[in-house]
């Protein structure tokens, strides 16, 4: 099976790239902010995911539970 390149998502979700144009925008509109204001954000608090969800008041993502796989 092929990956689909349409489909873009971070490859580490717990930190973010703002040097990356399709990470920046990912980032943006899954945190609701505008990219300037991303990168703002960015560099007063870092790249950590968490923190800038807390500097924005958005709870963090649940993870997603791990399947068990059959033998």
């Amino acid at each position: 099976m092929t990956d689909n390149l349409k489909k873009r998502a971070p490859q580490d979700g717990k930190l973010i790239n703002v040097h990356e144009s399709w990470e920046l925008e990912y980032w943006s509109k899954a945190l609701k902010v505008t990219p300037e204001r991303l990168k703002e954000l960015v560099k007063e608090h870092g790249v950590s995911a968490r923190k800038i969800r807390e500097v924005l008041g958005i709870q963090p993502v649940a993870p997603k539970p791990r399947s068990k796989k059959i033998a």
